[in-house]
């Protein structure tokens, strides 16, 4: 494996002095305690509440104003204080920078929200994920093979952080997609695991002549109905199911585009390789295929590299067992022997994402 810069100056050499790895350490082994904290911070508003009063509160008026217990709240405030979200100056505290971007940094929030909701639970069970090659921390849920077909009956609030999430890593990048794509005449294009039908809806939008089809799962596919629905250009959006873990679904033919967007990190590489053989198959000479997805290895700061690596985990406990967010060098391994070859790549969009375009060789 091999890296590029920042990460290569980053990863090859000790970050650390003897006593930043001991602390290090120490984050890490009360970290579900950090989050928790963190989190209860934000959501009882005591962040906000300092962020608002810039000449700082006492422990006393945080208690009063928040109608938290002065116990709850100076056990919350002990603990930031030494995570390092709040300063204590002259018997009152204040906000730190780490507290200022936990209420006002939107990748933030929805990491949050995303971990609390969606992971924190089924994480316990990711060794044995790790161990049997399966999402077994799913089962806090439901019981599915992945989460994919338990979307539509996940807890609302569990759906609510899901979807914020999928959407906010996404929709940043589609404007600068959509120029990419239709700089070539599209008169058909084909949305591989096109979810809710939002990419859809903005490519009907963007070219008033194209059709989209979405090929997905039948229960993804009702979703994505319903959210279409009266939208402009729905009549040019159509639905295709199949289960794309089958190596048996072919895919449909006659497309100009092929697009895939955030999907095959939910795929192992041999899945992957499997569906982008059936890709291929489906496309002519002049069909191109585009990959959208955010390389850890290829971002521009390491702050994106380590969410990244970290949301692999997710994959590991929840959503399938065996996929991540992939090594760019992976993935072009899998385009290539699945009878592909990289045009090029795009890098740079929305909050860290990158193009393959793809052809046949």
């Amino acid at each position: 494996m091999k890296l590029k810069s920042p990460q290569k100056e980053i990863y090859g050499k000790e970050r650390f002095t003897a006593l930043e790895a001991q602390r290090l350490a120490q984050e890490i082994v009360f970290g579900p305690i950090v989050f928790q904290v963190s989190r209860l911070m934000v959501k009882f508003g005591i962040f906000q509440l300092l962020n608002d009063h810039k000449n700082g509160l006492t422990k006393e008026e945080i208690s009063r104003k928040t109608a938290i217990s002065l116990y709850g709240t100076q056990v919350l405030l002990e603990s930031s204080l030494t995570i390092g979200t709040v300063l204590l100056k002259d018997g009152k505290f204040f906000l730190a920078k780490a507290g200022w971007f936990l209420i006002n940094d939107e990748m933030a929030k929805v990491n949050m929200d995303f971990n609390h909701d969606v992971n924190y639970l089924g994480m316990f069970d990711l060794e044995t994920a790790i161990l049997e090659g399966k999402p077994e921390g799913l089962k806090v849920f439901g019981n599915w093979k992945t989460i994919y077909e338990g979307l539509s009956q996940l807890p609302s609030q569990v759906q609510k952080s899901w979807f914020g999430f999928d959407h906010f890593y996404s929709d940043c990048s589609f404007q600068q997609a959509l120029e990419i794509i239709f700089k070539r005449q599209v008169a058909t294009l084909l949305d591989v695991g096109g979810n809710t039908g939002r990419f859809a809806a903005k490519c009907v939008e963007y070219d008033k002549n194209v059709n989209v089809t979405i090929m997905d799962l039948p229960q993804q596919l009702e979703m994505m109905r319903r959210q279409i629905s009266n939208k402009f250009g729905a009549e040019r959006i159509h639905g295709h199911g199949g289960n794309l873990l089958d190596e048996n679904v072919p895919f449909p033919k006659g497309f100009d585009v092929i697009w895939m967007s955030q999907f095959l990190d939910c795929f192992s590489e041999k899945e992957v390789t499997s569906i982008l053989g059936r890709a291929k198959e489906a496309m002519q000479t002049d069909s191109r295929l585009y990959i959208m997805e955010t390389f850890w290895d290829r971002q521009r700061f390491e702050t994106a590299s380590y969410c990244l690596t970290q949301i692999s985990l997710y994959f590991t406990a929840m959503a399938n067992g065996n996929s991540k967010m992939y090594y760019a060098t992976d993935m072009e391994r899998c385009v290539n022997e699945a009878g592909l070859s990289v045009e090029t790549i795009h890098d740079g969009l929305g909050l860290g994402h990158s193009i393959m375009v793809c052809k046949t060789k």
